[in-house]
């Protein structure tokens, strides 16, 4: 790997808070325990933690490339190639500015015998960098039921992406062959181009930069070693699924290059509504009981729906209007245990009567005044609310 301009900017052993002279062990080990705390998906908001994090590793994690990162860092800021040219003052040995510092970073990249600089940007450039490439992450939608995003469910996605490739299995070469070292390049993918003082990189031509030809391609990839083709992909939802969440699927994205792993799978659900049932929170359940009058007043015992069969209730006497119940473990199922169900009582009101039930009615009103009520509430004298003088127009509102 070439030098970076983070390797002169940052301090790799303090991003991960190892010392100097840290062993692989406990680099690893550092590592591990830092990506698991500042991980996205465990810890939202903390990409750039966790993208400089992976960038340590990389370097201090490969022995090749700590010597060097080491090396460098022992050089000093005179071996920086970018600090002056920021400057946009005198070059490489005093000299003027048109010594510029891609040409001084591929110079170090020389002294290490790997390839740098403007080498390794051409070859971003002309199809990404050599050696193996991560697949791409995908995003697939899809739509569960209600009851499917409740309880959990094994199904399938439809995706249309890069795979690698049935006929070859991703070599790019035909069956019955393989793709074999570059002999123009060695095998590195870069090729020296002297130019008096110094000699630069470049990415081979008869390799393309990968340092592997392929000398038969493959009939149905054409050597690429991957086919864009629709797939299905077998996941599986967890209980309690909510609408909008996205449910990661491991190396199940697009297929790598040159041998790299696949990249994952984002499944975004949407989910359904239900006749009777609503999401109240992550776990719990919200159902309305209707009871009649009778029931709210003098008490009963009623059936509700669950989604498991049904459960009886006691609605206590007096009970008013909205006022809600909680029936335990009769909610969302969940790895922590059931959420609640949560039933809220509406009394109703029937909307006709026959000649019997509105006589009933009749004399209970004798009984039970509505002035008699509201004097109750209102502390107002009995048969006051509603009288001469009142503000409300009969009949309607103000």
């Amino acid at each position: 790997m070439a030098p970076q301009r983070e390797w002169f900017e940052k301090d790799y052993y303090k991003v991960l808070g190892v010392p100097d002279a840290a062993t692989d062990k406990e680099i690893g080990k550092a590592y591990r325990k830092l990506a698991k705390q500042y991980h996205p998906d465990a810890n939202p908001g903390s990409e750039d933690r966790f993208k400089e994090i992976s960038a340590a590793y990389d370097v201090l994690g490969d022995q090749t490339t700590r010597k060097e990162y080491d090396e460098v860092r022992r050089m000093g800021p005179v071996a920086n190639p970018f600090g002056g040219a920021r400057g946009g003052g005198q070059g490489f040995g005093g000299t003027a500015g048109n010594f510029k510092a891609d040409d001084l970073s591929d110079l170090i990249g020389n002294i290490f015998n790997r390839g740098a600089g403007r080498a390794g940007r051409a070859g971003r450039t002309a199809g990404g960098p050599t050696g193996p490439q991560r697949g791409a992450d995908l995003e697939a939608g899809l739509h569960l039921s209600f009851l499917d995003a409740v309880n959990g469910v094994t199904t399938t996605v439809n995706v249309t992406s890069d795979v690698a490739c049935r006929t070859c299995g991703g070599s790019g070469a035909a069956p019955g062959t393989a793709p074999t070292v570059c002999s123009v390049c060695g095998g590195r993918g870069l090729v020296n181009e002297n130019q008096g003082l110094f000699s630069f990189s470049q990415p081979c031509q008869a390799c393309g930069g990968t340092g592997m030809r392929i000398e038969t391609p493959c009939p149905t990839c054409h050597g690429a070693g991957t086919e864009h083709r629709a797939r299905q992909v077998k996941v599986r939802i967890p209980a309690g699924v909510t609408d909008g969440q996205r449910i990661r699927i491991k190396g199940r994205g697009g297929a790598g290059r040159a041998g790299g792993p696949a990249g994952d799978l984002y499944v975004v659900v949407q989910t359904g509504g239900h006749p009777l049932f609503v999401r109240r929170g992550a776990k719990d359940l919200g159902l309305t009981a209707p009871i009649s009058f009778s029931e709210a007043t003098l008490g009963a015992t009623i059936t509700v729906p669950t989604l498991e069969g049904t459960v009886s209730l006691r609605v206590p006497s007096g009970t008013r209007s909205g006022r809600t119940f909680r029936v335990k473990g009769r909610g969302v199922p969940a790895s922590s245990g059931p959420g609640d169900l949560l039933v809220g009582v509406e009394v109703a009101v029937p909307a006709s009567l026959d000649a019997d039930q509105t006589a009933a009615i009749e004399t209970l009103a004798k009984l039970l005044p509505g002035d008699d009520l509201r004097a109750q509430v209102f502390g107002l004298a009995a048969g006051a609310a509603g009288g001469p003088g009142s503000a409300a127009s009969p009949g309607g509102e103000r």
